[in-house]
């Protein structure tokens, strides 16, 4: 019996550790592998004054989580429970379906899943208050657009990105690649902590790889950053991103 032919090209994931599984069968439905290269790692927030302000946060007019991960940790921290007449969002599907798991059976999430597509929500056109749970760093344009429409911002932070020194398998593997590779990108952060900090011998890997980014901001990123083979996928999600992976290596 013929052994399985070996996949065709390589999809560079830059999730946190241990987020890798989703992208993982994403490029294994298309055909590809994945080289996992990990930036850093999501550790909760469980101080008192962080508990504090999650209560603030969970108490305004909307609630807006930025991530899945967002979700999942702030979940540990407090019920998650709305409250008659609040507004309950997520920036894309995964953090709305992380919600719906944690028990929010209401939960208002934008078709074109950044920043940009939250904002145009209208439960964000004018809210009083709103509580935008997140970590430090990301989503920069979303608070300084509520405040500007008029709403109290309280911003609960419940976990940090820790950044982690690259694993020698991976730098390994990333000055092995070879085969037709492409990186999904839904961070900028992340694939800015690994151009800046990683070895450059390792990271000249990455120059030639195509880039399917999770947002036309993340695109416009890309290229300023010096790829020239970028396309915007507009979804986090894994299978959008390894579906326009598989079309940039192809091309």
């Amino acid at each position: 019996m013929p052994s399985p032919a070996p996949p065709a090209w390589t999809l560079v994931s830059l999730r946190p550790a241990g987020g890798h599984d989703g992208m993982r069968r994403a490029a294994a439905r298309h055909g590809g592998r994945l080289l996992a290269l990990s930036p850093w790692a999501l550790r909760p927030v469980r101080d008192d004054a962080a508990l504090a302000t999650l209560d603030q946060a969970l108490a305004c007019e909307a609630v807006l989580f930025t991530s899945p991960a967002a979700v999942q940790l702030a979940a540990r921290l407090r019920p998650l429970r709305p409250r008659p007449g609040q507004a309950w969002l997520a920036v894309g599907s995964g953090g709305a379906a992380a919600l719906r798991r944690a028990g929010v059976a209401r939960v208002q999430a934008p078709q074109r899943m950044d920043s940009e597509g939250v904002l145009a929500l209208p439960a964000l056109a004018a809210p009083a208050s709103v509580g935008l749970v997140t970590a430090p760093g990301g989503r920069g344009v979303i608070a300084p657009t509520l405040e500007a429409r008029g709403a109290r911002v309280v911003r609960a932070d419940v976990y940090r990105r820790e950044p982690l020194p690259p694993a020698a398998r991976a730098l390994a593997a990333l000055r092995a690649l070879r085969q037709p590779a492409c990186i999904a990108l839904s961070s900028g952060e992340a694939l800015e902590l690994v151009l800046d900090t990683w070895p450059a011998d390792a990271t000249a890997a990455l120059s030639g790889c195509s880039v399917a980014a999770a947002s036309e901001r993340l695109a416009g990123l890309a290229r300023e950053r010096g790829f020239r083979r970028v396309g915007s996928a507009g979804s986090p999600r894994p299978g959008a991103l390894a579906a326009l992976a598989q079309q940039l290596v192809a091309g």
